[in-house]
């Protein structure tokens, strides 16, 4: 695509990101309002029978899906017009998803800045190692990789680790606009949560709000991971990369059923949101349908998605993801060449 080109594509998304404050509070009042609610059943429910109460935490995660696409439009500005506004509403969208406002908005600017580029990963996206740098890589570096990458580990134990350890604690070199901003989200948490156990017991608020964070937790992850790992996805070096190529051939369009669709705030036109990040996750489905270019994206679905679980390095030479299988016989290799003193050879070399 050719610079003129794409300067025409990022301006054809133009007209949709501008905020609706109509659509903005009709978003509000039909999230956040069933999610209480729906916890509220929850809680009830549990005199009539723990797997009812735990079926509609699955349904009230699916709402904290949803308030966290709230959330993420305001780190974006986009989700109101106003500057203030966004940030009350992103703190109080952080409470509830328990993500730090001002300093996630950082990380996830500097996602959107850096979505791609090889010589720039590490801030704000998942770990990903390219063939080479798997193979040249110590035990103890494969191994750490080879674990981050478990299905397990990432969807597992990564929600735990978000929720209790990442956005709990400021990074370093914080400044003081975002270290109040996680002083205040947590105090605000630590308060809710203590005055819901206080109300209806600790084992009743674990047994309700565990599997709605878990739930929410690994759904978010998944669809962070399964919208930029796969097959074919972009990846290019500084001096190669581009920004509109990184958001329409680097992110997916994930074509979902019209009910996650709803509950995941479109976050599925994931490529019209990488190109324009002020578009507003009301405004994503139109601006794609209303753009031929951006309707030619990789398009996956429910069942498709699910082959991303395997997809684990990136291999620089055949611009696709490969599995670890997929590269035995360069370990083996690389353990001969070390064995018999040799340079290691690179995935270039074979």
């Amino acid at each position: 695509m050719s610079k003129q080109k794409q300067a025409q594509l990022r301006k054809s998304v133009t007209p949709f990101a501008n905020s609706d404050m109509k659509a903005s509070i009709i978003q509000l009042i039909n999230t956040i309002i069933p999610f209480i609610l729906i916890w509220f059943l929850a809680y009830q429910s549990l005199s009539i029978s723990i797997w009812l109460s735990l079926a509609l935490s699955v349904i009230a995660a699916g709402f904290v899906v949803r308030t966290f696409i709230i959330f993420h439009d305001c780190t974006h500005g986009s989700f109101f017009k106003s500057g203030k506004a966004n940030r009350v509403v992103g703190t109080i969208t952080g409470i509830i998803t328990l993500f730090a406002f001002e300093k996630w908005k950082r990380s996830h600017a500097i996602h959107h800045a850096t979505s791609s580029n090889l010589d720039k990963r590490g801030t704000g996206d998942v770990w990903v190692m390219t063939v080479d740098e798997y193979v040249e890589a110590s035990f103890w570096g494969r191994l750490a990789y080879r674990l981050y990458r478990t299905p397990i580990v990432m969807f597992g134990l990564g929600p735990i680790y978000l929720f209790l350890i990442s956005n709990r604690f400021n990074r370093k070199g914080a400044k003081r606009k975002e270290r109040l901003n996680t002083y205040l989200i947590n105090a605000s948490v630590a308060v809710i949560y203590g005055l819901l156990i206080w109300a209806i017991g600790w084992q009743a608020f674990l047994i309700i709000q565990l599997p709605i964070l878990f739930i929410a937790g690994a759904a978010g992850i998944w669809l962070f991971y399964v919208q930029h790992q796969f097959e074919d996805s972009y990846f290019e070096n500084e001096d190669e990369w581009d920004f509109v190529k990184a958001a329409v051939d680097g992110s997916s369009y994930y074509k979902l059923p019209k009910v996650i669709e709803w509950l995941t705030g479109n976050i599925g036109y994931h490529h019209v949101h990488h190109l324009s990040p002020r578009v507003p996750n009301y405004n994503l489905e139109t601006a794609h349908e209303s753009t031929p270019p951006l309707q030619q994206a990789t398009t996956i679905t429910l069942a498709s998605s699910l082959k991303s679980i395997r997809f684990r390095l990136y291999d620089e030479t055949n611009k696709t993801f490969v599995s670890f299988k997929e590269i035995k016989d360069l370990l083996k290799k690389r353990k001969l060449n070390l064995d018999l003193g040799q340079r290691p050879s690179s995935f270039q070399e074979k």
